[in-house]
């Protein structure tokens, strides 16, 4: 992270102590002992595509009630509040109070029956013996871009610039949306994907994938920590896949090597954000 404080001057420093040490008396709200703490809102998404409702848990700008502009949108994987929208939503408010992103509406996707939407048909019988109910993502996919997107544009004032974010079997689904439907997102943060699913056979599929598949310039940032050779083996191949579309794709690999399957999605999402918007947004 850059160190913003060699960035301040004495005068701005002290206005952010003082802006977060509290509120003008107008805006100050007092609030009781028990009383809980609101971070985000929920919604919900009725899908005729896979037939059943889908909770969103919501994140919007600090700004949004005041203002009247339309804000990038970042979708989340995995995204419900057991899963990993508590921890992604803090990364964005707090690269956002920082002035180190633009301020972007966040959209958790929670899970129903994950194994089910993230993973494409397999003919491993492994596979389907482990996730029974997988090989469902041309459906999810369907319901990203058919029913998910539009809502959020009609409900919220979303702009056009979208990003997606999975990892593990959503960095299988995120690598599945870029090689066949990338029209869907704009920046892709793909973390530790499970691309040895199948038999690694997503990626075995792409051996003509090129800059004509690719609609409209994108930006790509694949981690990956200490994990299982099978996860270094995908990795490695999908770079290979996605270098042959030349620059139609931004692609920045950010290997994290002191952390493990566990523990490296909260540090890779942050060092993606600051890799794409570090230029843009230096801090307060």
């Amino acid at each position: 992270m850059k160190l913003i404080a060699l960035t301040f001057s004495v005068l701005s420093a002290f206005a952010l102590l003082a802006s977060c040490g509290s509120a003008p008396e107008g805006e100050r709200v007092v609030r009781e002992a028990g009383d809980p703490i609101t971070f985000g809102i929920v919604d919900h998404v009725d899908s005729k595509v896979l037939g059943e409702r889908r909770t969103l848990n919501i994140l919007l700008p600090p700004s949004y009630e005041e203002s009247k502009k339309a804000y990038p949108v970042i979708y989340l994987l995995d995204g419900a509040t057991n899963e990993d929208y508590h921890h992604v939503a803090g990364l964005v408010d707090f690269l956002t109070t920082y002035q180190l992103m633009p301020e972007s509406i966040l959209v958790g996707i929670a899970n129903t029956d994950r194994g089910r939407d993230l993973t494409h048909a397999t003919t491993i019988s492994e596979d389907k013996e482990a996730l029974p109910t997988g090989g469902g993502s041309g459906a999810f996919m369907d319901f990203l871009g058919s029913e998910l997107q539009p809502y959020i544009e009609t409900h919220y004032r979303a702009g056009k610039k979208k990003m997606v974010i999975g990892q593990s079997l959503g960095g299988l689904l995120a690598t599945e949306i870029l090689l066949t439907r990338n029209r869907l997102f704009d920046t892709y943060i793909i973390v530790s994907p499970s691309l040895w699913w199948a038999d690694g056979a997503l990626i075995k599929g792409a051996s003509g994938f090129s800059a004509a598949d690719v609609e409209g310039r994108k930006t790509v940032i694949l981690s990956i920590g200490t994990e299982h050779p099978a996860m270094h083996e995908g990795m490695r191949a999908l770079r290979a896949v996605l270098a042959r579309a030349g620059d139609a794709l931004d692609v920045t690999f950010m290997p994290l090597p002191k952390e493990t399957h566990a523990t490296i999605l909260h540090r890779a999402i942050y060092g993606a954000l600051e890799s794409i918007y570090g230029d843009d947004y230096p801090g307060l």
